[in-house]
């Protein structure tokens, strides 16, 4: 009598193998375009928070950026660079005023991160930098230009790659306003699912409402992972606060931010309105 054949150990596996390849297409199918689109175009971004002490003078500290750090910048072929404060906003006016003892906000694209490792570890070794940045690279124990600096590395979303310039933040118009939001996450597999969010249609909702996105980043290192982080902007503040009332209404937004994929992405919602320094590119 003939008996039925046993399972060779490899039809075993690859029956195994097949089954958790299935497995992993249905559990990253959240996120897998936040992953797949575009991956080698995707820029960096150093964002940096100078932390100051309470009533502190910034005269070292703006010197610095502005006579050291952007034109070493400016030298390494990174040309828009954004330096910020931020401002006390009353919505229901549309007035602001600054806030006071704010970190310095400073924004560094790079195209690679042998770029990041490059201003990071060498620029200030420069003597060119040394130089022109001596009140603040000499400031005294007594006096420091900055209490401690924060920073994060960023990788840009699939569906917005690159930093992006509005006219009027090109042509540095006086009023322009920004607002930086980060989104933080209880779980690293949520935060990604946030990512898949923006990258599947709140990016392209933000755009067509006139909301002049500047960049949006998922938070690759620094504090208060895992988190992403992104700026809008607008010519004056009325402008961007009528854009962003926009938002909220827009059917698409309506439909999409009750799927059942995307639920119980985000934890935490930090906004921060902000202000350019006169010398800021952006």
């Amino acid at each position: 009598m003939l008996r039925a054949a046993m399972p060779t150990p490899r039809r075993a596996f690859l029956k195994s193998a097949a089954v958790a390849s299935a497995a992993t297409a249905v559990s990253t199918a959240p996120f897998a375009s936040a992953q797949g689109r575009g991956a080698a175009a995707r820029e960096y971004y150093e964002l940096r928070a100078y932390r100051l002490k309470p009533g502190a003078p910034t005269a070292a500290l703006d010197g610095y950026f502005e006579k050291a750090l952007l034109p070493a910048l400016d030298r390494h072929g990174i040309k828009t660079v954004g330096v910020f404060t931020e401002l006390e906003v009353n919505k229901a006016e549309a007035t602001s005023v600054a806030k006071p003892d704010t970190p310095v906000w400073v924004l560094i694209p790079h195209k690679t991160l042998d770029s990041f490792v490059a201003v990071s570890g060498d620029l200030n070794a420069d003597p060119a930098v040394q130089k022109a940045g001596a009140a603040y690279l000499q400031a005294s124990k007594a006096t420091p230009a900055f209490d401690r600096i924060d920073s994060w590395l960023l990788l840009a979303f699939a569906a917005h790659p690159a930093m992006t310039l509005p006219d009027f933040s090109a042509r540095r118009v006086p009023t322009r306003v920004f607002e930086m939001r980060d989104y933080e996450s209880h779980s690293e597999l949520k935060a990604l699912v946030k990512i898949a969010m923006f990258n599947d249609g709140e990016v392209e909702i933000m755009r067509t409402l006139g909301m002049s996105p500047v960049f949006f980043g998922q938070a690759l290192a620094g504090p208060n992972l895992p988190h992403l982080r992104y700026i809008t902007s607008g010519p004056d503040l009325a402008a961007h606060l009528d854009a962003w009332k926009k938002f909220g209404p827009d059917p698409r937004w309506v439909k999409m931010k009750d799927l059942p994929q995307y639920a119980d992405s985000t934890s935490k919602n930090t906004a921060r309105f902000l202000t350019p320094k006169p010398y800021s590119s952006i």
